[in-house]
């Protein structure tokens, strides 16, 4: 298993999103990497995180195209969590499945088909800096590049009995300000425009959006104003998620902030909306599913699937119309946490999956 000596290499350098050093570091030792495997690189600089790499083989002109998609960052900043251990079942550490080691499983798989001489082509590999914390920068240029490709498999890590993603829901994250009156709460009561009164009222009008049969959720997750128990409040800010299975669920969700925002329950109270839609929905499609079917003729396995309420870089790619499969990943638990570990058998299975599904695309320019 050298390739968990690789796995180990890079967990150990810090790629904490903001660290650009340390995430371009560990883009280096990628560059070198696919670069011994044939792969032409390009890489999108970024003057504040981390520059995006991609790595492209040959392309047979007719061909269909795989893009294998994954991440460079983590989630601790330096010197909170650097550390790399194993033992018999598991490797631990920052990455391990989220998601440094899918990125192993990829690249391990191409490996063994060059080591049994078999030509890679018409597959490529997109390696972000910033998934960790939304791809604000990346995914312009995911979607973009993704329009190239007619399927990717997205290297998250597996579900605990090596699911497959189908489905991931979408995610916005918006933010209100409102804006009131101070007043003196004893003297000039009256007089005053109450800025928290009116972010309750916005509260409860946004959490009766939520579906759960829809699988539609708000969650205001923060909520701040006031100046003192003796004035009335002269603003509020609110912060809130929704999370969507179905597109008609955004729209409709979508809609009805508009309103909640526009209106105003205390008079003279006024408000306004920042943020958006930062992934929207990868929905299980029957194209996928019929990829599904086909990887288990391919492999002579029975694949599990699944949908996650998470979010990925798989949202962004399925969005365009690309289509895509997540969770190649190995198994692992505890990520963003300091506990987080992938299981070396995990390792194994998810390296041949891949291995199996590389070399039928390679040879029959399709699944």
């Amino acid at each position: 298993m050298d390739y968990l000596c690789d796995l180990k290499s890079i967990v150990e350098i810090n790629s904490y999103t903001k660290n650009k050093v340390g995430v371009d570091k560990v883009g280096e030792i990628f560059d070198t990497w696919f670069k011994e495997l044939g792969f032409n690189v390009k890489i999108y600089k970024r003057e504040l995180i981390g520059s995006h790499r991609h790595y492209t083989s040959k392309h047979d002109g007719n061909s269909k195209k795989l893009l294998l998609l994954g991440h460079l960052d983590t989630v601790f900043p330096p010197q909170k969590f650097e550390d790399y251990h194993e033992d018999t079942n598991w490797v631990y550490g920052p990455g391990v499945c989220d998601m440094k080691g899918g990125n192993i499983v990829a690249l391990q798989a191409l490996r063994e088909l060059k080591q049994e001489n078999i030509e890679i082509k018409n597959i490529d590999v997109l390696l972000v800096s910033d998934e960790e914390t939304g791809s604000d920068d990346s995914k312009l240029l995911t979607a973009e590049l993704a329009k190239g490709y007619d399927y990717c498999f997205v290297y998250e890590a597996a579900g605990e009995n090596l699911e497959l993603v189908t489905g991931r829901k979408g995610v916005g994250t918006f933010f209100i300000e409102v804006q009131g009156k101070a007043a003196h709460a004893g003297n000039s009561y009256t007089q005053g425009y109450d800025a928290n009164l009116e972010a309750s009222y916005k509260l409860q009008e946004l959490v009766k959006l939520t579906d759960l049969q829809k699988g539609t959720t708000v969650n205001v997750g923060k909520i701040e104003g006031g100046i003192g128990a003796n004035t009335i409040s002269p603003y509020a800010n609110m912060t809130f998620e929704l999370r969507y299975k179905v597109a008609d669920e955004r729209d409709r969700v979508l809609s009805s902030i508009d309103t909640i925002v526009n209106h105003s329950y205390v008079k003279g109270t006024l408000s306004k909306l920042r943020g958006g839609i930062q992934r929207d929905v990868m929905q299980t499609t029957e194209e996928s599913l019929a990829l599904v079917r086909n990887i288990e003729n391919i492999t002579s396995t029975s694949i599990k699937t699944e949908e996650r309420g998470g979010v990925s870089d798989a949202n962004i790619v399925s969005s365009v119309g690309v289509v895509t499969l997540d969770g190649f990943g190995p198994f692992g638990d505890g990520d963003h946490t300091i506990d987080e570990r992938a299981s070396k058998e995990s390792f194994s299975s998810r390296i041949e999956l891949s291995k199996q599904l590389f070399t039928h695309f390679i040879k029959n320019s399709n699944f």
